[in-house]
């Protein structure tokens, strides 16, 4: 049977491309995919006809799908137009209403969020409809984001140098983000672990055997993303001063040392504070993050990385093979490390956080009225 054909519908290769790619699509709406393939057709001169009956639609339609992308281009290709389309069924003010309850108000027995089925009983209406509602509205009840906006009287300050140390660090010196990973746990699982097979993931018991903890120190070289690390029975300003000396040893004695750090009284016992004072230790920085900051200090993404690796999910007999397991990993880490790149200013923190706050002034306001 001859193809038949019509006068091509004139594009150009950009909306030829974004066209295709839409016409392979298996996430956009039908409507979209289908009339992205109709007006491809119709750009190869197929007539209108036969793009009908290849896309399974009316010859109007195609016809008025054409007319569309010659006035509006890619962007009117699957748009309904402002009246047209599948009418809701709810009742007026249905919309409005459960996006005030989800956001406003809390279900009657006291539970701390909705969920689809409890606001469906309330309004009358399908679970389908209120999840169709939430998505439509960007609103996820059962989501929980964790903040806490610092109160540090100097936290602009702190800031601006703790930045400045990442993304201009001075000349002949050398930046540490330092910091512990406290109470590392040597946890033994009470049964053996099953291996991972065809449509099951590996498996450990709920339940474990506490063997004893460990506390980790890890300084990051912030321009390599090299480690210095050490593990040590307790974290306090005697382990803290070692693991500075430490530190010193592992740094060319030319070089300038600035260490980010947070606010633990350790950092800042008497022992610590007599030792930088020494004329041999002119050299030492110490830049304390504001209080309520950790996620500043980059060395945060390290101790990250291990618990998620290689802590989490493995057992430890004594905390002799936790001690072996933390070193094993971090040696590797450090055959190629990968340094974290700060990219957010001072500036953005600093609008972010004054919005913050103003938030939180508003809803204190907002409770005591």
């Amino acid at each position: 049977m001859p193809v038949l054909v019509a006068e091509p519908l004139p594009m150009s290769a950009e909306e030829r491309a974004a066209l295709e790619v839409t016409s392979r699509s298996t996430s956009l709406p039908h409507r979209q995919v289908v009339q992205a393939q109709a007006l491809l057709l119709a750009a190869d001169g197929v007539a209108t006809n036969e793009v009908a009956r290849r896309c399974g639609t009316t010859d109007t339609s195609v016809r008025a799908w054409r007319r569309r992308f010659s006035d509006e281009g890619v962007a009117g290709v699957g748009r309904i137009a402002a009246g047209r389309g599948r009418k809701s069924w709810l009742p007026p003010g249905t919309v409005a209403s459960v996006v005030a309850d989800t956001q406003q108000n809390r279900p009657d027995d006291g539970s701390t969020h909705w969920t689809t089925r409890l606001m469906a009983g309330r309004h009358g209406i399908g679970k389908d409809s209120v999840a169709r509602i939430w998505r439509d509205h960007g609103l996820k009840p059962w989501r929980v984001d964790t903040f806490k906006v610092s109160n540090d009287p100097h936290f602009e300050e702190k800031l601006i140098d703790v930045v400045g140390l990442y993304v201009n660090p001075p000349e002949r010196a050398v930046v540490f983000s330092f910091d512990e990973k406290t109470q590392c746990q040597a946890l033994d699982r009470t049964q053996p672990s099953l291996p991972m097979k065809r449509g099951r993931g590996v498996t450990m018991t709920h339940d474990y055997k506490r063997n004893g903890t460990t506390d980790l120190f890890a300084a990051l070289n912030v321009a390599t993303g090299e480690v210095i690390f050490d593990t040590k029975p307790r974290h306090r300003a005697v382990e803290v001063l070692a693991f500075f000396k430490f530190i010193d040893a592992h740094v060319a004695s030319d070089l300038e040392v600035h260490v980010v750090l947070d606010n633990l009284s350790a950092h800042k016992a008497p022992e610590i504070r007599e030792w930088l004072a020494h004329p041999k230790r002119k050299r030492w920085h110490l830049h304390f993050t504001p209080t309520s900051s950790s996620w500043l200090n980059l060395v945060e993404g390290w101790f990250h990385l291990l618990t998620q690796r290689r802590l989490r999910r493995g057992t430890f007999t004594s905390v002799a093979g936790l001690i072996e397991a933390i070193e094993l990993w971090a040696e590797h880490w450090n055959d190629d490390p990968r340094p974290f790149i700060w990219k957010k200013t001072a500036e953005e923190i600093i609008t972010k956080v004054r919005r913050g706050r103003t938030a939180l002034t508003e809803a204190k306001s907002a409770t005591h009225h």
